[in-house]
């Protein structure tokens, strides 16, 4: 636990992700937690599925495979998905395919959802998300080779990062920024805090 801490964990707490910026979240909160990324392999979105259920799903995928291993803890899943009208993009295949995610959303405003999963050691399961629209300023052919050059997109969520080098694409955010990056935080306070996982610290 961090000197300031905020928060204090009550149960056992794993969160089934490899994201350094979801783990960086709950590390400022003062939380103690493990980090057990699933191996789980994504899915493609179902015919007619909204980006709310899909990310809702994969991240419920995630949290399943690590709850059976770990039964003693709360786990919670995550996963962000990127959708422009009915087209829900998720992490680039390679580097051609980062350059026609950011080429879509080029002057456009999509929405960003991440759908959380806990589960808990009683069994219980809370599904959420967080959805946030983020307005893309328009981007020149030669920028966004650029962009993708740097690598940065690989493993991003419609092949960008806002809380990176990708900022630069962004003129407009309007919801949750947390969210874009990559997890709802007040959402996933709420959760934690109703179900009695994490506990405001006292003293």
């Amino acid at each position: 636990m961090t000197q300031h801490a905020i928060f204090t964990t009550r149960i056992p707490l794993v969160l089934a992700s490899g994201s350094p910026r979801r783990k960086s979240f709950l590390d400022n909160l003062g939380l103690q937690f493990e980090t057990l990324p699933s191996p789980v392999d994504e899915p493609e979105p179902e015919a007619g599925e909204s980006p709310e259920a899909y990310a809702v799903r994969l991240a419920c995928l995630k949290a399943m495979d690590i709850a059976t291993k770990h039964p003693e803890a709360a786990v919670l899943g995550s996963d962000t998905v990127v959708a422009l009208g009915e087209v829900i993009l998720g992490k680039p295949k390679d580097d051609a395919d980062a350059l026609r995610m950011l080429t879509l959303l080029s002057g456009q405003t999509h929405v960003v959802v991440t759908g959380c999963c806990l589960m808990l050691p009683g069994g219980e399961i809370e599904r959420f998300h967080g959805r946030t629209d983020v307005r893309m300023r328009r981007s020149g052919p030669t920028e966004l080779e650029a962009y993708v050059a740097t690598g940065e997109p690989a493993d991003k969520a419609g092949a960008y990062a806002i809380q990176g080098i990708g900022a630069f694409l962004v003129e407009h955010v309007e919801g949750s920024y947390t969210n874009v990056v990559g997890l709802p935080l007040a959402r996933t306070l709420e959760v934690l805090l109703s179900w009695g996982v994490i506990a405001p610290r006292k003293g």
